[in-house]
């Protein structure tokens, strides 16, 4: 079996809470050398958010796998000191302070590429790095809510919605995030020399609400809410309710999905009238809604098992985790950890040959691996007791 894609990188990771760690175990599982600096405090205090398994989060232990952890005061001097031996052969240093916080501590991208000019050093922030929003506060729905996103989410003629998926913080902070450190590194590999990532969360859930800008270059304005091609515009794409109170979604976009579809309900009238708008596609809902409410999810997901029409049962994350398809790809994992036992994660998601996901480390204690760290760093036992007295780390 060959190294990890991403054997040898070496990161140094400021952030905290959910879209920072999620992007830093992503390089992780791909082989990173991801290393959490973490003050003496609290640390990362998603940590300790409630409800606790026993000693830490559940939420922490699911993002935080195959990292290490040091503790280290970038407050002080000495601090300083440690963080930039480690910063000078670093191939990433990542953070998600609010814009300024790292400069004010002297260890901004300005500061680390003195010592290393190969350095890819991503900021991740809710506005960016500059613009009259960067110091604001945030969380995934405001981000959500300046990048039009929140208005278009929810049922027509209703308020809008929210959501148990973090669109911002996961699509526009952590998976940009990971793509433009990837794509730094791939740069840093063929010039030597390393770059600034600014990743705005805002600015990144933007870019991808793709369906609201074509309609606007038609129709100058958005479609309202619920009303447009993906929201329930039109009868062919939408979550029809079952008799026993479930529901199956529909994405009989294509004509040949849509006419399948419509001979399998012996509805030939319907077809080619998939993406019928207005008063006339909502008649046709509400004719598809009946058909859907005469029977039981059972009875559709085998008519989805006969009928190549592009329909799904809605599960529930429980019934997911029995799903034939998600457990043939081996899409969950159970990881023992030291201090709250087994605790159930999802795998990474995506394949590459040669390479077989493993968690190679459970999350890391609160500083668990500094001694670790110093000691490689040249540190002796007498030097690393100072630095304790200091609280240093």
């Amino acid at each position: 079996m060959r190294a990890k894609p991403l054997n040898g990188i070496k990161v140094l990771d400021l952030s905290r809470l959910l879209p920072g760690a999620l992007c830093t175990q992503h390089l992780a599982d791909m082989g990173a050398d991801v290393l959490k600096i973490e003050d003496p405090g609290l640390g990362d205090y998603s940590r300790w958010i409630k409800p606790l398994i026993k000693v830490h989060s559940a939420f922490f232990l699911t993002v935080s796998r195959n990292k290490r952890s040091m503790k280290l005061d970038l407050k002080k001097p000495e601090g300083k000191e440690v963080f930039f031996k480690l910063a000078s052969d670093a191939d990433v240093v990542f953070e998600s302070f609010r814009p300024g916080v790292t400069d004010r501590l002297g260890i901004g991208y300005e500061d680390i590429l003195k010592i290393n000019p190969r350095v890819v050093y991503c900021s991740l922030s809710g506005y960016g790095q500059d613009g009259p929003y960067r110091e604001r506060a945030g969380h995934d729905v405001n981000y959500c809510s300046y990048a039009g996103v929140t208005d278009q989410t929810g049922e027509w003629q209703g308020p809008p919605a929210l959501l148990n998926f973090q669109i911002a913080d996961l699509a526009g902070g952590s998976l940009s995030s990971v793509m433009g450190i990837l794509a730094a590194l791939v740069d840093q590999q063929r010039t030597n020399q390393g770059r600034f990532v600014d990743v705005s969360m805002t600015d990144c859930t933007l870019a991808h609400a793709v369906i609201p800008l074509a309609r606007m270059e038609i129709e100058d304005e958005p479609r309202a809410r619920g009303d447009d091609y993906l929201t329930g515009g039109i009868p062919s794409y939408g979550i029809y309710e079952t008799s026993d109170g479930r529901h199956m979604s529909l994405g009989a976009l294509e004509p040949k999905f849509w006419d399948a579809f419509c001979a399998g309900i012996n509805r030939p009238d319907l077809a080619g009238r998939g993406e019928t708008w207005g008063d006339d596609g909502r008649a046709i809902r509400a004719e598809l809604a009946n058909i859907f409410k005469s029977e039981n999810q059972g009875y559709w997901i085998d008519f989805a098992e006969r009928v190549d029409c592009c329909m799904a049962p809605v599960l529930t994350l429980r019934e997911s985790m029995e799903n034939e398809q998600l457990q043939a790809r081996g899409m969950f994992v159970t990881d023992s950890q030291p201090t709250d036992g087994a605790v159930t994660q999802f795998a990474f998601p995506i394949k590459f040959s040669d390479f077989e996901f493993s968690i190679d480390r459970p999350a890391p204690g609160h500083g668990e691996h500094t001694n670790e760290v110093l000691e490689a760093l040249g540190y002796d036992n007498g030097a690393i007791e100072r630095l304790r007295q200091m609280e240093v780390v």
